[in-house]
């Protein structure tokens, strides 16, 4: 996802890695079954997509 964010913005992060924090989650896995069973819903943008235009839309938003 950084590098996504990253391509969106045009600039690379800078990214410091450390090692696990306390609190921190390893692994995580979204699952909407839930949703999709009780509401219909179903995703039609990508990651590869949403980033990016939410990039835009925080650009002009914020008029930077």
């Amino acid at each position: 996802m950084i590098d996504l964010v990253e391509a969106a913005c045009g600039r690379k992060a800078e990214r410091i890695l450390l090692p696990m924090q306390p609190g921190d989650v390893r692994d995580t896995y979204a699952d909407i079954s839930a949703i999709q069973r009780d509401l219909g819903y179903a995703p039609t943008t990508g990651i590869d997509v949403g980033v990016p235009a939410f990039v835009d839309w925080y650009k002009a938003y914020h008029r930077i």
